[in-house]
């Protein structure tokens, strides 16, 4: 009787990858270190090698995707204390995950001011405004001292502050928003990149609010567009392109106010 030969299966060489997903632990577990290693574990020196063409220094970044740094935020929860902490250590992925972990009612204008002064890129500079400051109630107050101040990234910060209130904001009249664009109109003529193009994007959302906000926005593009100042001049055509485009007088058409 004939035996039967029973194949051995060879196993397939595999390699470890790490998962992208954040490390399950309870959030009341994570410290700055625990956090920034996370962080760290997240990491890809590619990715990191990468940043320099988005015009973000790499010299303090480990090289983490903002969606893995926003799903380690939503993991941990919201915590104050631990934002704190977290700025402290000056890593940028560990600064862009107090966005998604400080709690906004408990954020201070001192505290605002503090990391404003930090801001050494756009990338931090617009998570922040966009993630956490606008939901605080000392946005407006910071966006009118912000226009005036001479750092960059702290003036950028006014602004793209103001676009992020813009955004997000759905309970606010035209009021507040109209007064700020004598503050964009100040904000054109500052030739510096980050600058001006914080100011086309408050103009451009601030624009998009309501049909009378429209109105004055077009009418102030205008006139930075036909401006002698380069700089006035760029965030005008800048500004009146998007706020002339059909689909947003569509969309501008179709508010009530």
């Amino acid at each position: 009787m004939a035996v039967k030969k029973v194949g051995v299966k060879k196993k397939r060489a595999t390699t470890t990858r790490r998962s992208a997903r954040p490390t399950k632990r309870s959030a009341s577990s994570y410290d700055a270190a625990s956090a920034v290693a996370e962080l760290k574990r997240l990491s890809s020196k590619s990715y990191r090698a990468g940043m320099s063409r988005f015009g973000i220094p790499a010299d303090n970044a480990l090289g983490v995707p903002v969606g893995q740094i926003q799903k380690l935020g939503k993991t941990i929860g919201r915590d104050h204390a631990l934002a704190i902490e977290l700025w402290k250590t000056g890593v940028y992925e560990a600064r862009l995950l107090c966005a998604f972990v400080d709690e906004p009612e408990q954020v201070t204008p001192a505290q605002m001011d503090a990391w404003a002064k930090d801001f050494d890129n756009w990338a931090v500079c617009d998570t922040l405004c966009f993630h956490l400051f606008d939901r605080t109630p000392h946005a407006f107050r910071k966006i009118e001292q912000w226009s005036r101040k001479k750092e960059e990234f702290v003036k950028r910060a006014a602004f793209a502050l103001l676009a992020s209130v813009g955004a997000h904001d759905k309970t606010t009249g035209d009021a507040p928003f109209a007064k700020t664009l004598p503050l964009i109109e100040k904000g054109a003529f500052d030739e510096r990149n980050f600058v001006k193009k914080g100011v086309s994007w408050a103009l451009r959302v601030v624009g998009r609010r309501s049909r009378a906000l429209h109105k004055v926005s077009l009418e102030l593009a205008t006139r930075l567009a036909e401006s002698d100042d380069k700089a006035a001049r760029w965030v005008g055509k800048d500004a009146l392109r998007d706020l002339s485009k059909a689909s947003v007088k569509a969309a501008i058409a179709s508010k009530t106010l």
